[in-house]
């Protein structure tokens, strides 16, 4: 049995690129600036000009902390199963509890069933790994932590071998990601901070990459909005700890093919922010959007369902003045008799 220990890598800062952190505040009439990159500390002035409100120093990412365990379990299925002790089934074959030395210098010690690690277990790498939690038919299953050699730990959901459901990594970085997992991979809602700088993820993953609706937070601000592989595009804002907002969108350029570079292809550009105002905070969020847009959907239906037809509102008009036509005319001629009568007493009186 094997324990495929992906390789990949830890995922990038998101610089939030091209965005400037001067912020034009009409009521001071001058420019304020942001006091401090979480990154790489570097204050931007009106002296120095706009920075990057993301981290400067975001480096080459190194490979992903489990990428260089062997991690190869061994299935006890050979001939030279190895060294065993203790428990077995009617049959002879591992049952129960029992210490096992493999021939590949492996040791595992916890349940059996049938032959087959099954239940509780600790699984000791020749290579320095550990891995210590449930089993099933030789696969990490269940709940379960595994410690790589170079110092790195997976502690959470295993199926069949893989990372998947909810757990927490903690890199050799220090990086941490505590969340959702699938197929071994960051997926589904979680949250990753950057040791290096403080800064924090936290949002959506599909296939262990930031997509969808998340939040990047930083030493002294931090953007909301979405993030397409890696990157914010679409609609957010910046929220700053000195009590206001810049709201804005992040636009992907198109980027122009020349014709000598037609067989290569041509290297992804960064988006661009585009500002469109600044207020003071707001309870706006991504979600926000979308619940905007679901609202004006159902109001729209609505105000054609209350409408009434042309042909209604003319046959209302026409009964409603029939209704006062006949209430004017039995007024007339109840006048009319009290008249009559008045004439009639005045004459007998007369």
């Amino acid at each position: 049995m094997t324990d495929m220990h992906f390789a990949g890598s830890h995922p990038r800062v998101p610089s939030i690129p091209n965005h400037e952190c001067l912020l034009s505040n009409k009521q001071l009439g001058e420019l304020i600036f942001i006091s401090r990159c979480s990154g790489c500390g570097v204050r931007a002035g009106p002296a120095e000009g706009p920075r990057s409100l993301g981290c400067h120093s975001d480096g080459d990412a190194a490979a992903m902390s489990d990428a260089g365990s062997e991690d190869a379990e061994s299935g006890e299925a050979g001939k030279d199963i190895g060294e065993y002790e203790g428990d077995r089934d009617g049959e002879g074959q591992r049952h129960g509890f029992g210490k096992a030395r493999l021939p590949n210098g492996d040791t595992y010690e916890g349940e059996y069933e049938h032959g087959l690690r099954s239940g509780h277990g600790t699984y000791r790498f020749k290579n320095g790994a550990l891995y210590t939690g449930n089993y099933l038919q030789n696969k990490k299953h269940g709940k379960g932590v595994f410690f790589y050699p170079d110092g790195s730990k997976y502690a959470g959901d295993w199926v069949y071998d893989q990372r998947q459901g909810y757990g927490e990594y903690l890199y050799a970085n220090g990086d941490t990601y505590t969340g959702e997992w699938a197929n071994n991979k960051r997926h589904g809602q979680g949250t990753y901070v950057y040791k290096e700088t403080g800064s924090k993820y936290v949002g959506c993953w599909v296939n262990g990459i930031q997509n969808g609706p998340a939040e990047l937070i930083h030493l002294n601000h931090r953007f909301k909005g979405r993030f397409l592989n890696g990157k914010p595009l679409g609609r957010g804002k910046f929220i700053f700890d000195i009590g206001c907002e810049q709201h804005g969108e992040y636009i992907q350029p198109v980027q122009e093919k020349e014709e000598e570079d037609e067989d290569e292809p041509p290297l992804p550009l960064e988006p661009i922010w585009k500002v469109s105002e600044i207020t003071k905070l707001t309870p706006w969020s991504p979600h926000d959007e979308e619940l905007l847009v679901s609202r004006e959907a159902a109001g729209a239906v609505a105000e054609e369902e209350e409408v009434p037809s042309a042909i209604d509102t003319e046959e209302g008009g026409d009964h409603l003045a029939s209704d006062a036509g006949g209430e004017g005319e039995g007024k007339r001629e109840e006048e009319v008799n009290q008249d009559q009568e008045d004439q009639e007493i005045t004459d007998f009186g007369g």
